[in-house]
């Protein structure tokens, strides 16, 4: 590659429109098409953002330097929106506290905001089930939505979808993503369309060829500021999509082949981006299918070029005004896709044929733990596992080990897909048109992404098939997934817990992390929509799905799975009959108009009055911001809190999901007089510190390696060796105003994008982790928390070191804060060192670090701007 010259951006026209664009080719030359198309996209969005357009060329050079990036919009969810908008509030309120003007800290890019991770299935089977959610979720979730209310009452820039409007990945790709979109500074300048979001699964929209990825709530924060972020120069793998899926395979199965492909290879923080023969074969949203679940394998993005597949997709769902932009502006900046194009150089070529891929599931607990569907049976089961059966009370049905208790078509990974729910209508259909039932230990659900999958369903007589099993549409949010999976029937509950029973949840979802959908699953397993109407059918795990019937007619006959599955003729005849333009636009026409209780709250504006709540509190570490910045300092004396293995995932860290009364958060709300019907959920309750504090490490299926032979929230309060739980230990130590830290495997902190995972450990005392390897957004989210992340060196780890939880660690840090060292005094007086790698990627983050956190740093910044 020749060095290329160094110019100053400058302007193109775009043919056949009024719009300009940055001509960021002429900055590169001849080499731009050796560039994979994300970092085309990335050249630009640095060429628009630096001195001169200078950044651009460190992208050309591949060699990993940090490149500023400003996307054009944020994408937040209400879980992860809320703690990041109450910062915000809070720093206003400190800040005119200080002397400062509030209105100094605002938003400097359009902000959309979905509020999708409220609702809990409550009601299911019911044909109020809707209503009746929506209802309760308005009852229980009412503070915290009139503080978003508040907030957008407050921010010119921040727009609200009302509870009840969608999922906000399904919303971005069916509706808020353009593809191109004119610059918010120049708005005669045409730009890739480009959303950073507040969820890990924000990479979805990367198959409308539109840059985005997951990020932690501060770093949304710091844009918010006006800052850019920087992004390290990635690697790209190129994922080489050759042939044909068959008939009977669905983008469920393509992409859980390629999250167990990627996730062996290691793709963490690199760039994969789809091209080859095969890539037209797949939909849009096939595509999204597949980028939805980046985060599962670790890569920050699924990119997926523009093609004539992406123009389709925006006039199918009522964009043809963007379609005609996108395809003018793609095609003058190289950013088109006609063919395979052999002058790409990717760092790492990867094949997927679609003629190899087959029906599969995953589980029991990771995404990437895919199994071909006839081998679903012996790897689910457990060891000695029998059909054990036990009467149910008050029931005339029993439930066993390896029972589905729970099926749930749910998620905007697949329910954005129309031929996944078609699928699912069409084996329903055929499965009540034969007599078949689902099992009665079973609780069903259907929770569409966007009101659009409803629509098309009722029309096409699909849904009422789907109402006659007991998939009623229940919500319009990410429920299940989210570990929103409500509660199971009493009865049921009841036997569980009495008999110790081993169920199994089976979910269309993302995710099935270990107690992520229900405490009382032993075991999670995803499925494409229609496997998941299978499952309730046969009602068990412990059945080979494949080769033995989900039950018999009313002839008595057997019937099959392959009796149920429908030609891919008539689904197609289906969606295209059905899913139209018109319907796209009439339902986003009317998205701030589904919830008629948001549009009845009234808000003030001016100075926001805190007040004393369960669900939104004024943050410690606002609070305790201090106007000067001091110098970063040695970590001494530092305890364990837990010491804990490979794939700890922010579940883990600070779950999501159900606080059961006998959990520490639990009793905190009863003695604030909380009942328990009222207790809602770990990731609604985030922006309360008092609860968040005490989620950390509350997951049932915690194992600290201090406390062997214990499974769940428990550790040891040292030098005594108390075996209590984590929140008592934490509770101890910061009576002791004693700091800690916490040792971890591989993968720490992989999972949701969820910065409470850092705030929950930051409030609790905890001032380093210490880990083999880092998942990207934890590690961000830590730094933003003036948390140190720190790697061992190869071949060191907690075995190899022999930590059993009495140590006491001292952290020194080099002074360009590089590098760090680590000191172990043991139980018995020994002392041994260790380098340590400091993982801050870029000056940027140094010196957030070096401020104590993002929030700090920003402050500061706001406080110096009003002196």
């Amino acid at each position: 590659m020749q060095e290329a010259a160094v110019t100053t951006a400058t302007n193109k026209s775009v043919p056949n429109t009024s719009y300009l664009a940055v001509d960021y080719s002429a900055l590169l030359g001849r080499d731009v098409e050796t560039l994979p198309f994300s970092l085309r996209v990335l050249a630009e969005n640095a060429a628009r953002h630096s001195e001169g357009g200078a950044a651009a060329l460190d992208v050309l050079k591949r060699a990993g330097d940090a490149v500023p990036f400003r996307p054009a919009r944020l994408l937040l969810h209400d879980m992860l929106g809320i703690p990041a908008l109450i910062d915000i509030m809070a720093m206003r309120n400190r800040l005119e506290e200080l002397g400062g003007n509030p209105a100094d800290v605002d938003m400097s890019l359009p902000v959309d905001l979905v509020i999708d991770h409220s609702m809990s299935i409550n009601h299911w089977a019911d044909r109020f089930a809707l209503a009746k959610n929506m209802d309760r979720e308005f009852e229980v979730n009412r503070e915290r939505f009139a503080f978003l209310k508040a907030c957008e009452a407050r921010f010119p820039r921040l727009r609200v979808i009302p509870p009840g409007g969608g999922i906000c990945h399904q919303v971005n790709l069916e509706y808020l993503g353009q593809t191109v979109v004119p610059s918010g500074e120049q708005p005669d300048v045409l730009i890739p369309d480009s959303s950073l979001g507040t969820d890990s699964h924000t990479p979805m929209i990367n198959a409308l060829g539109i840059m985005g990825w997951g990020i932690g709530g501060l770093e949304a924060e710091a844009l918010l500021f006006g800052e850019a972020t920087p992004v390290n120069v990635p690697r790209v793998i190129g994922l080489e999509v050759t042939g044909r899926p068959s008939d009977d395979v669905t983008a469920t199965d393509i992409a859980l082949v390629i999250a167990e492909k990627l996730r062996a290879v290691g793709v963490v923080d690199t760039f994969v981006e789809l091209f080859g023969r095969g890539y037209g074969a797949l939909s849009v949203a096939d595509r999204a299918t597949i980028a939805n679940m980046a985060p599962e394998y670790g890569s920050t993005m699924v990119f997926c070029p523009v093609d004539e597949r992406t123009i389709g997709y925006l006039n199918q769902t009522g964009r043809s005004e963007s379609a005609t932009l996108a395809e003018r502006y793609c095609k003058v900046q190289n950013l088109w896709v006609d063919g395979t194009d052999a002058a790409i150089e990717y760092d790492h070529v990867l094949e997927l044929n679609l003629d190899q891929v087959g029906r599969s599931v995953s589980g029991p607990s990771r995404p990437e733990q895919r199994i071909d569907l006839s081998a679903a049976t012996d790897r689910l089961t457990f060891e000695g596992e029998t059909d054990r059966r036990v009467p149910v009370p008050n029931a005339e049905h029993d439930i066993g080990d390896g029972d589905v208790i729970i099926a749930a078509i749910t998620s905007c990974t697949n329910t954005a897909n129309p031929r996944n729910m078609v699928l699912a209508g069409l084996v329903a259909r055929n499965a009540v048109a034969r007599g078949l039932a689902v099992r009665p230990h079973v609780k069903t659900s259907l929770a569409p992404g966007s009101r659009v999958v409803a629509k098309y369903l009722a029309d096409s007589g699909l849904q009422q098939s789907l109402d006659a099993l007991g998939f009623e549409v229940a919500a319009f949010s990410c429920s299940t997934c989210n570990g929103m999976s409500g509660p199971l029937h009493p009865n049921h509950e009841e036997a569980i817990r009495a008999n110790d029973v081993k169920g199994i949840a089976v979910l269309s979802g993302n995710r099935n992390f270990a107690g992520r959908i229900h405490p009382l699953a032993s075991r999670n397993m995803i499925a494409s929509p229609p496997l998941v109407v299978a499952y309730a059918l046969m009602g068990t795990i412990l059945k080979d799905i494949t080769t033995e019937p989900l039950g018999t007619d009313r002839d008595g006959n057997s019937v099959m799975l392959n009796d149920l599955w429908p030609s891919a003729e008539e689904v197609t005849r289906i969606v295209e009959t059905f899913v139209t333009p018109e319907e796209f636009r009439n339902n986003y026409a009317a998205i701030s108009d589904v919830n008629p209780q948001w549009n009845e709250m009234e808000v003030g504006t001016g100075t926001y009055e805190w007040v004393p709540s369960t669900y939104v509190s004024f943050p410690p570490f606002v609070k305790g911001i201090r106007p000067e910045k001091t110098d970063v300092a040695s970590l001494r004396g530092l305890r364990p809190l837990a010491i804990l293995g490979d794939s700890i995932t922010t579940d883990h860290i600070s779950p999501s999901g159900i606080i059961t009364p006998e959990s520490e958060a639990g009793q905190f709300l009863q003695a604030k007089g909380v009942t328990q019907r009222d207790f809602n959920s770990f990731g609604t309750r985030r922006g309360c510190s008092d609860v968040v504090i005490r989620s950390t490490f509350a997951n049932y299926r915690l194992r600290n390696e201090m406390t062997p032979g214990r499974e769940g929230s428990w550790t040891r309060i040292e030098p005594e060796g108390e075996v209590v739980s984590v929140y008592k230990a934490i509770e101890t130590y910061l009576e002791r105003d004693q700091k800690l830290v916490v040792i971890g495997g591989k993968e720490y902190g992989c999972g949701s994008s969820r910065d409470t995972a850092a705030k929950a450990p930051w409030l609790a005392g905890i001032r380093a982790v210490i880990a083999e390897s880092f998942e990207r957004i934890h590690r961000s989210n830590l730094v933003n928390m003036g948390i140190a992340p720190l790697c061992f060196p190869e071949g060191v780890n907690r075995k190899t070191l022999q930590l059993d939880g009495s140590e006491v660690f001292d952290i020194s840090f080099s002074d360009d804060l590089t590098k760090a060292t680590l000191t172990i005094r043991r139980k018995n007086g020994r002392t041994e060192t260790t380098p340590l790698d400091l993982r801050l990627y870029n000056d940027g983050e140094r010196a957030t670090f070096a401020e104590g956190g993002l929030l700090p740093r920003a402050f500061r910044g706001f406080l110096a701007g009003a002196a």
